[in-house]
């Protein structure tokens, strides 16, 4: 699952062609984490409809940027000692006993409701970059 951003890879190789390649990356690195962040705390309001003992939420967890197939990502995932990304994809999706879990679609909720925060992040981290 991702955002799909149209107009951003312009924006990004004027960036790299005025202040340089490394700029370019602190700044699109910059806009990643802050986007990250903004989708995260709405993961974490979805995750709130079916807590139990907060497990999911507690594990939610943002990588450092990386460089993937030419393209800077931030990747969210769930790690830590109670092991939640064992059955994240079994609130998401249900299963065959349980086909509609209480939590059945929070991530796509999250993503859909944080694509216009994100966009704005990204858009305001670029911005301050210049």
């Amino acid at each position: 699952m991702s955002v799909r951003l149209r107009g951003q890879n312009q924006v990004l190789a004027e960036i790299e062609r005025r202040l340089g390649r490394t700029a370019m990356q602190r700044i699109s690195d910059k806009a990643l984490k802050r986007g990250a962040r903004v989708f995260v705390e709405e993961l974490k309001r979805q995750f709130e409809s079916f807590r139990d003992k907060g497990g999911s939420i507690e594990e939610i967890t943002i990588s450092e940027p990386m460089t993937i197939a030419g393209t800077r990502t931030i990747k969210i995932h769930w790690r830590g000692p109670k092991g939640r990304y064992r059955i994240i994809h079994l609130n998401e999706w249900g299963t065959i006993k349980n086909p509609n879990p209480r939590g059945k679609g929070a991530i796509a909720r999250a993503m859909r409701n944080a694509e216009t925060a994100y966009r704005n992040a990204i858009k305001e981290a670029i911005r301050e970059g210049l």
